[in-house]
């Protein structure tokens, strides 16, 4: 008898980033990537934005995002963005690369099909010879 795989649902991306950076690199991704509205989510942090908010909302975000993995990358490493994803990530399936740009998300994108580590060397690839 022949195995049923289960379906393979593609990892989410979630940008965590200082205000406007977040909604500007979504804007830059929807502009190439018309169809990934679905699969990316973007929080800009406001300069005085209480970690707990931010965190909720991140948390939020990654709800609707409704898949179980998700790639979240943020701009400054040690930086509120990065601590906040730092904090919702597990390591297994919800992971974080820092020093986002727009090279490593338009990579992470095009490979959104691929397993989320696989994912997480696209990006960084991505970040480093863009």
């Amino acid at each position: 008898m022949p195995r049923i795989r289960p379906a393979y649902r593609m990892p989410g991306l979630l940008v965590i980033a200082h205000a406007p950076l977040a909604s500007a690199l979504r804007s830059v991704a929807e502009h190439v990537y018309p169809d990934c509205s679905g699969s990316l989510a973007a929080l800009d942090v406001s300069a005085g934005m209480p970690a707990e908010q931010v965190e909720a909302q991140a948390a939020a975000l990654l709800g609707r995002l409704a898949t179980p993995e998700v790639l979240i990358l943020t701009d400054v490493f040690g930086a509120t963005p990065c601590n906040i994803a730092q904090r919702l990530a597990d390591g297994v399936h919800i992971k974080v690369v820092t020093g986002v740009n727009v090279p490593m998300l338009w990579r992470s994108l095009c490979y959104r099909s691929e397993p989320i580590d696989s994912l997480v060397g696209r990006a960084l690839a991505g970040g480093v010879q863009g």
